[in-house]
């Protein structure tokens, strides 16, 4: 036999053990054999898929939420056609909150076994569906149906939930930075969605506009579902023989491996239930509401929501700057510190008793809007590191129902305190308190849960 077959024999074997020990040792962290083996080609490919799905998840993210957050403007839209009052027009929303929370475990669940791409068309389908429909809507069960559930459904399959265990697992040293470029979406979404809505509804109606809505979906979700193929032939390409060939797991995954049943049993995971309840709570007591607030004090309905936009647009890198800051000062400094921005927000807007106050209204877009979703890359990325494993998708799903209850009971339950005071001064303190509340639930997470 000559040299060359030597090698080829002896790498055989090299493969064969190295295979076996892999087998007999599975409290071993998947993977860390195989990342000494691996040539740096093929560890430059695993970086390029990984960040071709990151590219991926933010312009999916920014499309879903985009077409979720306009709702605040269409509520204005429906108080002057159909006479609803601040609660009834409400409940659409409340019940969207709801059912993403309610959903996210069966999500998580779908992400962990059909991956991104499925979903991502699934929910695409769905949002085309709910849009065409509440164009030709004429009650509020309609936009009940429609948008709080057909709708959300198909956004939380382009969501967080979906997209949150896959990149926690690629960026592992980055996780904070990743989520929250994806969390940054939301912040952009919100910017852009405001006053090109409200344009929209100022020139074609707003049955014309959930129309053009629809056309914009049927026109991105090919182009989206494309790009995550790319991402995952990327991934494929760059996963060693005798590995598996998905995207999740091309990258190690972080010891211990945590199950849902296990996670419940931490006092760990209903603190996390509480942030996310305290959060939504406190956003969107105020975020809902912010257009007609604005529009009750006697702002112009466009100038009002570009000012709103400009706001919202900041928290992109309001988002970014906090994720990135919870790798290096902590999960739970950065996301008190985004809370006591947003706290400045709400204040400022607290102040507003006139339309000539032009400079707090800015100030009340700008620092609510630099932290809108700053707090989320934080509470996702401590919910990663305290519950690693295979089935973050449906622990993050679970926990995520806090979320939908705190959002749900605070726009609904800002629009029931206008309609019974007549202000939403009152709805504004509630804000501040349930902030306060998040702060304190956050801080207590400061050690680790014991299995």
């Amino acid at each position: 036999m000559g040299p060359r077959g030597v090698v080829r024999r002896t790498g055989y074997f090299v493969n064969e053990w190295t295979s076996a020990m892999n087998k007999v040792r599975p409290s071993a962290p998947v993977g860390a054999v195989r990342q000494h083996s691996q040539p740096p080609s093929a560890a430059q490919s695993v970086s390029r898929g990984a960040w071709f799905m990151l590219g991926g998840a933010f312009a999916a993210f920014t499309v879903s939420a985009g077409i979720m957050h306009s709702y605040a403007i269409f509520l204005v839209a429906f108080i002057e056609e159909f006479r609803w009052s601040r609660a009834e027009t409400s409940i659409a929303y409340s019940v969207s909150q709801l059912v993403a929370g309610g959903s996210s475990p069966l999500v998580g669940a779908m992400v962990d076994r059909l991956g991104p791409r499925r979903l991502l068309i699934l929910g695409g389908s769905l949002l085309i569906l709910g849009l065409l429909g509440s164009a030709f809507i004429a009650a509020i069960w309609q936009i009940v149906v429609l948008y709080g559930i057909v709708m959300t459904i198909g956004a939380n399959c382009l969501g967080l939930v979906v997209f949150v265990p896959l990149l926690s697992r690629q960026f592992v040293r980055h996780r904070g930075m990743a989520i929250s470029v994806v969390q940054s979406a939301n912040g952009f979404a919100r910017a852009a969605s405001a006053p090109l809505v409200q344009f929209l509804i100022s020139t074609l109606g707003w049955r014309g506009t959930y129309l053009a809505q629809a056309a914009f979906i049927a026109a991105a979700v090919p182009l989206l579902a494309a790009l995550f193929r790319r991402a995952g032939r990327y991934a494929i390409a760059s996963t060693p023989v005798g590995s598996s060939p998905s995207p999740a797991a091309a990258a190690p995954l972080p010891s211990p491996n945590w199950t849902l049943a296990e996670a419940i049993r931490t006092p760990h995971f209903w603190l996390l239930f509480a942030v996310y309840l305290f959060t939504g709570l406190g956003s969107f007591l105020v975020s809902l509401h912010q257009l007609a607030f604005a529009v009750d004090i006697g702002f112009d309905k466009l100038y009002a929501a570009g000012v709103l936009g400009i706001g919202a647009f900041l928290a992109i890198a309001g988002t970014i700057v906090t994720g990135t800051l919870s790798d290096y000062i902590g999960r739970e400094a950065s996301a008190i510190l985004a809370y006591g921005i947003s706290i400045v927000g709400v204040v400022c807007a607290l102040l507003i008793t006139s339309a000539d106050q032009h400079w707090l209204l800015w100030l009340h877009a700008c620092f609510f809007g630099l932290t809108w979703g700053a707090r989320g890359p934080a509470i996702t990325a401590k919910t990663a590191d305290l519950f690693p494993g295979g089935r973050l998708g449906t622990i993050l799903g679970v926990i995520t129902i806090g979320s939908g209850i705190g959002s749900a009971a605070g726009a609904w339950g800002a629009g029931w305190i206008f309609d019974f005071s007549g202000s939403y001064r009152l709805a504004f303190l509630l804000s501040i308190l349930f902030y306060i509340c998040g702060c304190i639930a956050f801080w207590a997470l400061r050690r680790p849960p014991v299995r």
